[in-house]
């Protein structure tokens, strides 16, 4: 049978050391191998090179419609020329070890990253940025000198840098219109307009949700313990059982489906103490912060993943329903598809300004966070250092006077005696005062911006999803201008580049509603316990002033 020719479509820069052809737009390749699997092909160049290159980087000649999506993994069962057996036996080992593990869906697994493990070194913090969107990371073997080293504090997942933050999250795919999927009215998320622009549109009634009574529980005899969580949401008032890997896990999957939204992080691990009652009240409190937040995004607080959180309380059900979350469909840059918008089509320079406009603040707000929370950290300290120990010298002025005083025993001079004694007193206890007070303003109020931090941390690689997104429909554009693409394709692509530009608006537009509310009560908190605490101090000076009316 005679060899297909294939047309590469977008330039693909091969990985030294992985068996990949480097391969640039118009080349023409013969096929050599079309069952490597997973997405790829083997193919040789006019120079007689020989290697893999991703399937949907390439059109056969005799066919039209160019496909495009990121490289996939390769497959393992791929030993290119740089690999030896030994070295594919072992990744097939340790992918099968890992199938084994990923299939648990059992409640109380040992597949779960299990945050009451001491000896766990897993962290959310160890995702990449902002998640991959769905994306699985190519399955290739990176050698190091470090590796081994590495090896001792766990696995750490790593980016696929070779591809832009837009290829990575699916957003392409979604643009040249390969990602395809029916969506049923119950999957679909609106945005509409508004005064202040394009919105989330309302689904569902608004609820609120609790994270309440904090109990420590055990497994295996005792041996692993754990503390464990109720969560009640308001629409039923049924509560579920719920611990630290659960929220984690459900962290996880909202970051995978929702390629334009920011999900809040999670209050951090602790690996030392944690079952000492201030840390559980602590992490409790920071919990209850974080559903709270995903229960007044009007997207994120009805899917289908964070209402089976909710209420779940049946073992079947959980397993079945984490399965399902886990095969969602619209995740990443499919998560595009379900998104009805406007027919309004949406200006490029308005978009580009308002999103420049947004990235702007961004990086101002998030350098006013930084040096807010340092601030206000060296503000607490110095309440329980330097300003109590100010206020407690001050009173050991006046109780060593008073102490002096009382070698005068004459009854004329005992008023002013213990007049003076009672100002010492006073002043030791606006002292306590100082050193208590960051506990109600100045701790609640770091807790607010350091949570906006964590947010305003995922905006970078969003904001560059939509830039990739722009940049791809410019280049269609002048694809169809220089007759290398119908006008129907150029039209459809630019109709689905304003879908994700409608995310986005919609999205700015949510996040600060969002900082208007918060900031407004945060810091409405913050002076009324500003000015309740200046009161307390005004009237213990005020109780030790009238010591003195009759001395």
């Amino acid at each position: 049978m005679a060899e297909k020719q294939v047309r590469v479509l977008y330039d693909f820069d091969a990985q030294p050391g992985s068996g990949e052809l480097p391969v640039h737009t118009d080349e023409l390749l013969t096929i050599t191998r079309r069952d490597v699997g997973e997405g790829w092909w083997e193919g040789r160049n006019s120079r007689g090179e020989v290697g893999l290159f991703p399937q949907a980087y390439v059109e056969e000649i005799q066919e039209t419609g160019p496909p495009a999506m990121p490289p996939p993994p390769l497959p393992s069962t791929y030993v290119g020329d740089t690999e030896e057996r030994g070295d594919q036996g072992r990744r097939q080992e340790s992918d099968a070890a890992q199938g084994q593990q990923g299939d648990g869906d059992d409640w109380d697994d040992d597949d779960w990253d299990d945050d009451d493990d001491v000896d766990s070194q897993y962290s959310q913090d160890t995702r990449p940025a902002g998640g991959n969107f769905g994306l699985h990371l190519a399955n290739r073997d990176q050698r190091s000198a470090s590796s081994a080293e590495q090896q001792k504090f766990g696995t750490m997942k790593r980016s696929f840098n070779r591809f832009s933050t837009f290829v990575k999250s699916g957003g392409e795919a979604y643009l040249l219109g390969t990602a395809k999927a029916v969506v049923s009215d119950a999957d679909k998320v609106a945005v509409v307009d508004s005064e202040d622009g394009p919105v989330w549109g309302t689904h569902g009634q608004p609820f609120t949700c609790s994270v309440t009574s904090p109990k420590k529980e055990a497994k295996f005899h005792g041996i692993k313990s754990f503390i464990a969580y109720q969560v009640t949401p308001s629409f039923n008032m049924t509560p579920v059982t719920r611990r630290y890997k659960h929220f984690d896990w459900l962290h996880g999957r909202l970051e995978d489906k929702f390629a334009m939204i920011p999900v809040p992080p999670l209050p951090d691990k602790q690996v030392t103490g944690r079952y000492e009652e201030e840390f559980i009240e602590k992490r409790m409190a920071g919990l209850q912060g974080w559903v709270s937040r995903i229960c007044r995004h009007p997207v994120v607080a009805n899917s289908d993943v964070y209402n089976h959180f909710l209420t779940c309380a049946d073992e079947k059900r959980w397993k079945q329903g984490k399965r399902k979350a886990e095969k969602d469909e619209f995740v990443g840059g499919s998560f595009f598809l379900t998104i009805t918008t406007p027919e309004q089509p949406l200006q490029v320079k308005f978009v580009q300004d308002q999103v420049e406009a947004f990235s702007k603040f961004v990086k101002t707000m998030d350098d006013g966070v930084r040096d807010g929370v340092q601030v206000m950290l060296e503000s607490c300290k110095k309440h329980r250092g330097p300003y109590k120990r100010e206020y407690q010298k001050n009173g050991h002025v006046f109780q060593e006077l008073g102490n002096a005083f009382s070698l005068d025993t004459r009854p004329s001079a005992m008023h002013l005696t213990e007049a003076m004694k009672h100002t010492g007193k006073t002043y030791d206890e606006i002292g306590q005062l100082f050193a208590q007070q960051p506990r109600a303003d100045l701790e609640p109020f770091i807790e607010e911006i350091h949570e906006y931090k964590g947010i305003l941390s995922n905006f970078p690689e969003i904001i560059e999803v939509h830039k990739g997104a722009l940049k791809r429909v410019k280049d269609c554009q002048k694809k169809e201008g220089a007759g290398k693409l119908q006008e129907s394709e150029a039209v459809a692509i630019s109709a689905r580049g304003d879908v994700i530009s409608y995310a986005l608006l919609a999205e700015i537009n949510h996040f600060q509603q969002e900082r208007v509310t918060d900031f407004k009560l945060s810091t409405q908190k913050y002076l009324r316990e500003q000015i309740a605490f200046y009161q307390r101090i005004v009237q213990k000076l005020e109780g030790t002033l009238s010591q003195y009316d009759d001395a």
